[in-house]
């Protein structure tokens, strides 16, 4: 491509009286005859940097393919056209740009076939030139839609399913749009989130297709969507969130929350979906409607009390127990309450009061999810029992969690291994010990404390005592 030169020479009039003629040439059914005419004309004008009327000549030559419907021509002429010695870059932005305006049109009155073939012919003029790469990445999202749509066509077979949604996620994941310069804020956001959806479409289909293949084999299958699950979660990073925060922006922020809570759910990360539904419900256009906000809320207890206990889980969960919005939701907010408070959670009484109600929510209708929070129910249990209890009996831990001696030592190892309490169960005695034991250095110090405490109570009562004889003395003179 060529940089603009100073115009030599002006082809205006040339140009002017050039075009009636080609036209009506080309409406005889001559229309080589025309585009010799155009292309000569177009070399003169090219090599004296006549950038406008290059691409009069250039849009004309098009126009002319196009109204006698020779696409095959047209394909041609957009090709040649961008590959003339010298071209200016302008004339092939104005080539690309016209001819991406007539693929709705073309598609709609000639098919499919026509249409991908003038799709591929831009996508071929525009590959390495960057001053094209918007163009290129439009094209390339509306053949990527259409790659998408026969997979989801009823006649397509899951092979060809697979293979329709792999070509639709790779043309996308190819575009590098973060770096594209000539791109709005807004569209960058709307390519990445394109990438994520079609990436994690794709992941699924390969988690489903292993999983078929693990139950028929009954052993695990190599593979998966996880190469996938992976691509999407490093486009989430590409994201700007404080971008999302701007008002116009809240159809791309619900959308971009939408595919992280389904990154985060894929990695059984309950605690970044409980954050992802937070910053959905704090949406205006979630917070202010009603039903919207209730979901959302919801969403957001359930899986603040699915996460792992620690401290960050922890400081979530206290926050939005004191959350007067959470008030309004009585169930919820009771079942917050319950984990808040260092008392036991019986696991029957848990099923009873909420399992009626939480079983038919999306969430815990899962097995998996509804067992998770049962281990969570447990988990809590042991931290109030090692709270109260030094030593405790294995027997009397198993009739408090509700669960048989082997699940209770297995839970009680992984809380010890993931460091959330300290204990250690003595077998042939069947003692669980929750009191780890003390250096010399801390029983001293306690001592310490003990002695300071003991000394400053001793100081306040002889204050006291002084007081009260100064008192009685005075009284008595």
């Amino acid at each position: 491509m060529a940089e603009v030169k100073k115009q030599e020479k002006d082809f205006t009039p040339e140009v002017d009286s050039l075009l009636p003629e080609t036209e009506n040439i080309s409406k005889s059914g001559r229309l080589s005859e025309a585009l010799d005419k155009l292309f000569a004309l177009e070399k003169q004008t090219r090599n004296a940097s006549d950038l406008i009327s290059t691409t009069r000549l250039a849009k004309a030559a098009l126009d002319q393919c196009y109204e006698a419907r020779d696409y095959a021509q047209l394909n041609a002429t957009i090709s040649l056209l961008s590959k003339k010695h010298g071209q200016l870059k302008v004339v092939v932005q104005a080539v690309v740009e016209k001819a991406v305006a007539w693929l709705p049109e073309i598609r709609q009155r000639e098919g499919d076939a026509k249409w991908l073939g003038l799709v591929e012919t831009l996508r071929a003029v525009t590959e390495g030139k960057i001053f094209l790469e918007t163009p290129r990445a439009r094209v390339t999202l509306v053949l990527s839609h259409h790659h998408e749509s026969l997979s989801k066509q009823p006649s397509a077979k899951p092979p060809a399913i697979k293979e329709s949604l792999q070509i639709a996620s790779d043309l996308l994941s190819d575009l590098q749009v973060e770096t594209y310069s000539s791109m709005e804020r807004r569209e960058k956001t709307e390519f990445i989130l394109e990438q994520m959806r079609l990436l994690i479409a794709l992941a699924r289909l390969k988690d489903a297709e292993v999983a078929g293949k693990d139950r028929e084999d009954g052993k695990n299958a190599i593979g998966g969507g996880e190469p996938e699950w992976v691509k999407a979660r490093v486009g989430g990073r590409k994201v700007n969130e404080t971008f999302l925060k701007e008002k116009e922006n809240e159809d791309l922020k619900l959308k971009f929350y939408e595919l992280m809570i389904q990154q985060a759910l894929h990695q059984t990360a309950y605690l970044e979906v409980a954050k992802h539904y937070e910053k959905v419900w704090d949406t205006p256009s979630i917070k202010y409607d009603e039903s919207k906000s209730r979901a959302a809320l919801e969403h957001i207890v359930y899986y603040v009390v699915l996460a792992p206990h620690d401290n960050e889980q922890s400081d979530v969960l206290h926050h939005w127990f004191v959350n007067p919005a959470l008030e309004k939701l009585e169930l919820h907010y009771n079942l917050v309450k319950s984990f808040v408070t260092r008392e036991l959670m019986r696991w029957p009484g848990i099923e009873s009061i909420y399992g009626h109600f939480l079983r038919t929510t999306p969430v815990f209708s899962n097995a998996k999810q509804w067992e998770d929070l049962h281990t969570r129910v447990i988990e809590h249990n042991i931290r109030v029992v090692s709270q109260y209890y030094t030593r405790i009996t294995l027997a009397r831990l198993t009739t408090l969690l509700d669960l048989t001696p082997q699940q209770t030592e297995e839970t009680l190892a992984r809380l010890v291994v993931a460091k959330t309490i300290w204990a250690r169960i003595d077998r042939p005695a069947g003692v669980v010990n929750f009191t780890p034991k003390r250096s010399a250095e801390d029983v001293m110090n306690d001592w310490s404390s003990d002695m300071q405490k003991l000394l400053g109570l001793v100081e306040k009562t002889w204050m006291g005592m002084n007081a009260a004889l100064a008192a009685q003395s005075r009284v008595k003179a």
